[in-house]
């Protein structure tokens, strides 16, 4: 192996790629991972110097408290090519801002800024040849934290382990999909860590999803865990309404995840001239709105999704259909969004981070 030590990350490169072996017009999301991975641990009250290593298993003893107590934060992000083979990111200030949020949250000491973009930027330098250009290529990032001290006491951990890892993507969702409002379920209450993203929200999501699923729905849009009676975010995304010609979308609170594809959104309709309301919205509001015709679509919004149409929602044992508009929101906004993440158009807000 190669081994390059510098003053910032110790690095150890993968005597061959496992490039060759990958059908990229074929991609499963989230099954394929690079060469390499970055790793920091946290030991005697201090982040360590980082490491980048050939992707592989890690050696972790069964008495971890991620294991036991749940201390375990993550973050989505995507790297794309254009067609100049230069590389960009999206917005990473946010999602580090978001990581660090969610880790204190979750009693874990914050990453250093310099670690995270020192790290993505050589990660991202070593595989770049997984980052295909076009715009449904990309890489995703995937930067998480656990907690790695062996012991079961009930408390916070003194070790924790820092990773990015990669894997190439193609379409999250390729076609729209099905829904179901919650009337049951929560994903999260008041005071708790919805806000977060913390790795718990999501396996708890599962069995409520897989009870939806079998009524033929891919998803569940979420209701406030008080009176079920406003739509909060969709499993893996954040939900946007359009009634006649306005937008629609729920404020952010402790339970609702900071979406930086939804704020991107948000901003993009003011540039584009179109009304945005920011506020609660009501199962009942959403089901009039679809009898009486003015409801014109619903969609997600997230960096796996990027922007994904619902086709129709369910509630109370009634499906309501939802008819493609022609003159649609969602691919406006999903276009717009990916033409600025390829550098295809102006990135006027100074979203794109070029890769160095």
């Amino acid at each position: 192996m190669n081994v390059i030590t510098s003053n910032k990350i110790d690095i150890v490169k993968a005597e061959t790629s496992k490039i060759t072996s990958v059908d990229f017009d074929n991609l499963a999301f989230g099954l394929v991972f690079t060469d390499h991975m970055f790793l920091c641990d946290f030991k005697d009250g201090k982040w360590q110097k980082p490491q980048i290593m050939p992707y592989q298993a890690m050696s972790i003893e069964p008495s971890a408290r991620v294991f036991h107590y749940g201390q375990a934060v993550f973050e989505g992000m995507k790297a794309y090519k254009d067609e100049n083979d230069k590389v960009f990111l999206f917005r990473p200030d946010q999602n580090f801002e978001r990581i660090n949020k969610s880790s204190v949250r979750m009693a874990i000491p914050e990453f250093p800024k310099e670690y995270f973009f020192e790290g993505l930027e050589t990660l991202l330098n070593l595989d770049k040849d997984w980052i295909k250009s076009g715009i449904d290529n990309s890489l995703y990032l995937r930067p998480f934290v656990i907690a790695t001290e062996p012991a079961i006491s009930a408390s916070p951990a003194n070790e924790y382990r820092f990773m990015i890892i990669c894997s190439p993507a193609k379409a999250y969702y390729n076609e729209p999909v099905r829904v179901l409002f919650a009337e049951k379920y929560s994903r999260c209450a008041d005071g708790g860590v919805g806000f977060a993203k913390a790795a718990g929200n999501y396996g708890a999501q599962f069995y409520p999803t897989n009870l939806a699923q079998k009524e033929g729905f891919q998803q569940i849009i979420w209701t406030d865990a008080s009176t079920h009676d406003y739509l909060e975010e969709a499993g893996t995304m954040n939900i946007f309404f359009r009634i006649g010609d306005k937008l629609i979308t729920a404020p952010n609170n402790d339970r609702i995840l900071d979406g930086v594809t939804r704020k991107s959104v948000i901003q993009l309709a003011e540039d584009l001239g179109i009304e945005c309301e920011v506020r609660r919205v009501s199962v009942t509001e959403i089901k009039e709105a679809s009898r009486n015709g003015s409801l014109k679509e619903i969609f997600g919004a997230g960096t796996a999704a990027v922007i994904s149409p619902v086709s129709a929602f369910g509630h109370n044992c009634e499906v309501f259909e939802i008819v493609e508009n022609e003159n649609s929101y969602a691919k406006l906004f999903k276009s717009t969004l990916l033409n600025i993440q390829h550098n295809l158009a102006e990135d006027k807000h100074g979203w794109r981070h070029e890769v160095i």
